[in-house]
């Protein structure tokens, strides 16, 4: 029987790309940031990473399919943040997006890890963006690292 994992260690030329809201920039940056330090603390260099900046969580998905169809990176992380109005917009961003994020991982198999949060209050999103629950986008970089590794390894 066989035996697949990944690791933390990038593939040899591996490139990555972050594709982030502007909206939210306090919980937004945060997670970029945490995102930007773990791909750095394993390894992968400045020059392989790409940041891409969008309006909103909306626009999100079809740059990581433009980006996913150029095949130039071995995995996408999305950072976002949505937060729960009033209205049932809250609901059609944040799962359109999460589907549509999912559609271009399947579609053009690369690993999308989805960090685009989506939350009740903004205190929810401070302690997913470096506060007491961690950092969303350094726990999606580490799994874009280990899925690219993966990936390499699967027959």
């Amino acid at each position: 029987m066989s035996h697949y994992e990944g690791d933390l260690r990038a593939p040899e030329g591996a490139r990555f790309a972050i594709i982030a809201s502007r909206w939210n920039p306090r919980i937004t940056d945060a997670l970029v940031a945490g995102a930007r330090k773990a791909f750095a603390d394993h390894g992968v260099a400045e020059d392989a990473l790409d940041v891409v900046r969008v309006p909103g969580a909306w626009e999100i998905p079809p740059v990581a399919a433009r980006l996913a169809a150029a095949r130039g990176h071995s995995a996408i992380v999305a950072l976002g943040c949505v937060v729960r109005g009033d209205t049932r917009h809250f609901e059609q961003v944040a799962d359109g997006c999460s589907e549509a994020l999912m559609a271009v991982s399947l579609d053009h198999g690369i690993p999308v890890a989805n960090g685009v949060l989506a939350v009740d209050r903004h205190e929810d999103a401070q302690k997913r963006a470096g506060g007491s629950h961690g950092n969303k986008g350094e726990e999606c970089a580490l799994v874009a690292i280990e899925m690219a590794n993966l990936l390499e390894r699967l027959p």
